[in-house]
Order: C-alpha cells, then sequence, then structure tokens
C-alpha cells in the first residue's frame, strides 16, 4: 500500500511538473493600459479574448486615466521591469522611445501580414522607423464629435442638428431654458484642449490646421483663426454645469446617457458608453462633426512593445501584434470602442451610423492629426496648460491670448 502510495505521489507531482512547465511555454504578457472605462474595457477584451483563443496568457495592468498609465509606464521603464506591452498613440511620444532603443520591432509580423497593403499609408509611415515597423495600430479616432441627447433636443424643442456656431448656441440656449445641462462639459486639460482643436479646425480649415501645427506658421491667417477659436471656447463657459471642473469624460457622457445635459464634445470613442448602457445611435443619441468643419480631427492608437529581456514576452508581443491586425478583431474592437478600424479592407457595413461617417471623412483625406501626433510631449502639455489656464481664468481677451498660444511653438 505505501508503495501504491508513493508512486501515486510521484506520478501527481510529475504531472504537475508538466503542468506547471506546459503553462510557461505559453506565450504570456503582461499589458499595460488606461483603457478602463466601460466601452474601453470591453474593446480590449475583444484583443484579450482572441489572444488567449490563440494559446496566450494574458495579464493585465489597467490604470485609469492615461495620465497616470504612461507615468507608470515610465517609472516602469526606467527601473528596468518593463511590461509586454503598452497602449499608446501613434505618434512623436512612441518615437522617442523608439530612438532610444526600447522597443522591439515587429516588421517580421507586419511583412507576413501585409499590413502595408492593408493600412492607410500615413499609417503606415507613423508605425514605422527607419524601415522597421514597431507598433500595431488598434483604431483610430475622430475627435471633431459633437455628441447630443435625443431626449434632451426633443425637451427643449431642437429639431434639427445646429450647422453652424450662432445657430449651436442659439440651441445651448434652448437647452437652459428647458432646464437641462447644455453642455456636459468634462473639465480636465487635455478635454478642453480636444474642443479648442476641433473649433480651431472650424475656423481655419484643414491646410489652415496643418501650417499652425506642422509648419508652426505664425502669419495673420492663423493668429485671426486662434483668436476667433478663443472667442468661441471663451463663450461656452456660460452653458456648462458647477460641476464641470475635473469632471472625467465618461461621465459626462453618463449626462447625455441620463439625457441630464444636451451636449458633449468628444471622441468617437464616447460611443462606447452609449453601447455600453444599451443606446442606439441615430434613436437615443445623435452625433455631428463641430459647426462649420469640413474635417476631423484624428488620433490613432496603437499598442507599444517595450524590450524586455525576455525571449518568451517577445514571443508574445509577436502574436499580439498580429492579434491586433487581424480583420475580424479590428472590426469587433470597433464597435466595442467607437473607433474607426486601421485596416482599409475590413468590412465597414456592420459599423454604426456616427462610424460611417468618420470612415467617409478618413477615407475622404479631410483629415488632421490630433497635437500628439505632431507634437513633443512637452509643446502637448505646454498646449493643455495654454488652454486650461484661458478656460479656468475666465479671460475674454482673446487676442493676448492667441500671442500666447503661438509661443508654445517656439
Amino acid at each position: 500500500m505505501k508503495t501504491m502510495m508513493k508512486l501515486f505521489l510521484a506520478g501527481v507531482a510529475l504531472a504537475g511538473f508538466f503542468a506547471s512547465a506546459h503553462a510557461e511555454d505559453k506565450p504570456t504578457i503582461e499589458i499595460m493600459s488606461s483603457w478602463t472605462s466601460g466601452g474601453e474595457a470591453a474593446a480590449l477584451n475583444v484583443i484579450k479574448t482572441e489572444f488567449e483563443k490563440r494559446g496566450g496568457v494574458w495579464k493585465d495592468s489597467s490604470i485609469a486615466g492615461f495620465g497616470a498609465a504612461d507615468a507608470a509606464f515610465q517609472n516602469r521603464i526606467v527601473a528596468g521591469d518593463a511590461p509586454g506591452a503598452k497602449q499608446g498613440v501613434i505618434g512623436l511620444a512612441a518615437a522617442d522611445f523608439v530612438s532610444q532603443g526600447l522597443f522591439n520591432p515587429i516588421d517580421d509580423v507586419a511583412a507576413a501580414g501585409k499590413w502595408a497593403d492593408a493600412l492607410p499609408k500615413s499609417i503606415q509611415d507613423l508605425i514605422s522607423y527607419d524601415g522597421k515597423v514597431y507598433l500595431a495600430p488598434t483604431g483610430a479616432h475622430g475627435e471633431s464629435w459633437v455628441f447630443y441627447s435625443k431626449e434632451a433636443f426633443d425637451k427643449a424643442g431642437i429639431s434639427q442638428e445646429p450647422k453652424t456656431w450662432d445657430e449651436f448656441f442659439a440651441d445651448l440656449d434652448k437647452l437652459k431654458a428647458a432646464g437641462v445641462v447644455p453642455v456636459a462639459w468634462g473639465g480636465q486639460p487635455w478635454q478642453q484642449t480636444k474642443v479648442f482643436n476641433m473649433i480651431l479646425l472650424s475656423q481655419v480649415g484643414i491646410d489652415g490646421f496643418l501650417k499652425i501645427y506642422a509648419d508652426k506658421d505664425k502669419s495673420e491667417a492663423s493668429v485671426e483663426g486662434a483668436k476667433k477659436t478663443l472667442a468661441i471656447l471663451g463663450k461656452l463657459r456660460g452653458y456648462v454645469d458647477a460641476g464641470a471642473a475635473g469632471r472625467n469624460w465618461n461621465d459626462a457622457t453618463a449626462m447625455l446617457i441620463t439625457a441630464k445635459a444636451g451636449v458633449q464634445f468628444m471622441g468617437d470613442w464616447a460611443k462606447g458608453e452609449f453601447t455600453v448602457a444599451g443606446k442606439v445611435p441615430g434613436k437615443d443619441y445623435g452625433c455631428m462633426i463641430a459647426p462649420e468643419s469640413k474635417g476631423m480631427v484624428y488620433i490613432a492608437d496603437s499598442l507599444w512593445f517595450p524590450k524586455t529581456g525576455n525571449a518568451a514576452t517577445d514571443k508574445a508581443q509577436k502574436l499580439l501584434a498580429e492579434v491586433v491586425m487581424d480583420p475580424t478583431v479590428q472590426v469587433e474592437f470597433a464597435l466595442k470602442k467607437g473607433s474607426v478600424p486601421m485596416r482599409s479592407d475590413v468590412d465597414k457595413s456592420k459599423l454604426d451610423t456616427c462610424a460611417q461617417k468618420g470612415a467617409e471623412l478618413m477615407s475622404a483625406g479631410a483629415i488632421v492629426p490630433d497635437q500628439a501626433i505632431v507634437l513633443t510631449p512637452q509643446q502637448v502639455g505646454a498646449l493643455d496648460d495654454f488652454v486650461d489656464e484661458y478656460w479656468s481664468g475666465g479671460s475674454d481677451d482673446a487676442g493676448a491670448a492667441a500671442k500666447n498660444f503661438f509661443a508654445i511653438f517656439e
């Protein structure tokens, strides 16, 4: 009996050893992300589910707020304890890490998957450095959207979308008179900068926007456009509620979902919150490009792959890159996140009406890049500070503020 028990225990131990070894052989990766809201988490889960289907082991390290997540990531990099993957924006911030030799290239995965044939050239260029691909794009977001509550609009007697800023402010007056908070304002610097940019695009056009941010143009036309933008931004102060300061964007979206507020300026990721709440575009809420705008500000998300010195993690990074660019994953992710697929060869018929509008603008080239794509992280921070100071300071001197705006690029 003792001999049998010893053999049994030895067998159990051996089975445990092989099970442990088998688990260690699986591609395992830690994901650091700021996608924690309902819609964001649901979208991230699309990637996670497919990654696990293909044999991967997923370890989540989500941190609310991309500023906090970015700071934590930099601390991990400095400490020599980088996660296997980081969700981040395509742009100069990523390029800085690449130039320091801190990211692994995934150009072999990109070549095998023929990414260059499936991605817009501008995006392919942005994920590539010195001929190698380093980032796996997850989706593009339009940032020129104004979402509105159908119930709130009906209550205020608003029957159609305003086409001009004058019409827009007239509708805000109607909302206020109906006892509805006109604008669900997200009082955080990055959110306020998004609003500044969508107004700026409406005032200077696509070429003018690119001249300012890409060429650092300070011509009379650019200065005048900045003045008009600041005047419109300042006027919005009279239509937000007392609790706006510091409000998270998804909390502002919730005000529309419950019809406590009329409109929200936000990127199309806000649609993810409506989806989680069971709201339908065109029925429960509407989406429109900012008044007088001929195009859309966009930002593109991606996954970054830091060097960890671990061969197993390197393998997991390549698997994750394949998953992210899978056509089915791209569409399902976009449906949850509220974004537009990065691949141009996917079936867009499944996208909601708002996403299809965004896809049309992208296909037509009626887009301009978010400041995070074309400015340094330091300049992005200075822009946030500038807009926040103007908004919070309550100044109506748009002319003086415009000079401070252009000083950011010096």
